[in-house]
């Protein structure tokens, strides 16, 4: 069932991003407080809705759970914050290699069993290689585009520190998140259905302070050709959250990398809908982190 609830986060969580993006610009300097806003508020309504039909949940949740969550919410508004500097394509890939973090990390301190299956360790091979493979691809292009618009009042922010301070940072807290979330989750300390309203109650939380912050002390006013989308892109995150945490509850070792991979679903958006081009290195990858899934797949089915 994790490989069904992977494909589905895969789906919804692209989506998210290219929305997410669409919603950023880079000279509004609240972009990220604005979709925390809109994330937050749907997570909230949704939370609010499974505990209306009879979802279990009880407050110490929210402390046995807070790890994964100050993880998981820190690593997003970084990653938001990098969306208004740093191209879809090349910030999805960085920051999202964080499932090969978390990979190790159970290897490491969770024990053999964990350890995946032949078919699961070449499909992990092949979509680690291919999210980093992704990352060098579009980092080597950004640079170039910045040459190019040397001009731009806001090039510093095309490369350098700043380029590769959120993703990086993001990769890091994210996978540190997901392990979290095995130790909590697969050990039986949190179920499912609890931590997933613990988390999203306190993206709720954030929402609140950032639409405080936002919109009654810095009078920010909505615009709806960049505002809307952000609110699509907080639809596609809870979505794509509530298909995750299942996922990583059944099977975290070859979930996490495998989840990594809607990078490239990202990536392949970005190209449709901003009407940027694929080069042929990176099709290669695309079809790299395809074939490292399918693996995975036929791994689930023989496991079944």
């Amino acid at each position: 069932m994790w490989f069904i609830l992977s494909l589905i986060t895969i789906a919804f969580w692209g989506g998210s991003d290219l929305f997410s993006k669409m919603g950023s610009k880079s000279t509004d300097k609240y972009s990220h407080w604005k979709i925390v806003v809109a994330v937050g508020t749907v997570m909230g309504i949704h939370a609010t809705f499974e505990l209306l039909t009879g979802t279990k949940f009880y407050i110490e949740d929210f402390i046995k759970y807070s790890p994964a969550i100050i993880f998981y919410i820190s690593s997003m508004i970084l990653g938001y914050v990098g969306l208004r500097y740093i191209m879809l394509s090349i910030s999805s890939p960085i920051c999202n290699s964080s499932g090969a973090v978390a990979c190790i990390l159970c290897l490491i301190f969770l024990g053999r069993e964990y350890m995946p299956d032949a078919l699961s360790w070449a499909g992990i091979i092949l979509v680690t290689i291919g999210v980093i493979g992704l990352a060098f691809v579009e980092k080597q292009l950004d640079t170039e585009t910045a040459e190019l618009a040397n001009r731009d009042e806001n090039k510093k922010y095309k490369a350098g520190f700043i380029a590769v301070f959120f993703p990086i940072f993001y990769c890091i807290l994210d996978g540190l998140g997901t392990f979290a979330d095995a130790l909590i989750l697969d050990k039986g300390i949190v179920n499912e259905d609890s931590a997933n309203i613990a988390y999203e109650y306190s993206f709720l939380i954030m929402a609140i302070i950032s639409f405080i912050y936002v919109y009654i002390i810095k009078k920010e006013k909505f615009e709806l050709k960049f505002d809307a989308p952000k609110w699509a892109g907080a639809v596609c995150e809870t979505a794509g959250q509530f298909a995750y945490i299942f996922a990583i509850g059944d099977n975290p070792t070859v979930a996490a990398p495998m989840i990594s991979a809607y990078c490239v679903f990202s990536v392949v958006l970005s190209r449709i809908f901003l009407r940027e081009k694929l080069s042929l290195k990176q099709y290669l990858i695309i079809f790299t982190v395809f074939g490292g899934i399918i693996c995975m797949g036929i791994s689930e089915g023989l496991a079944s």
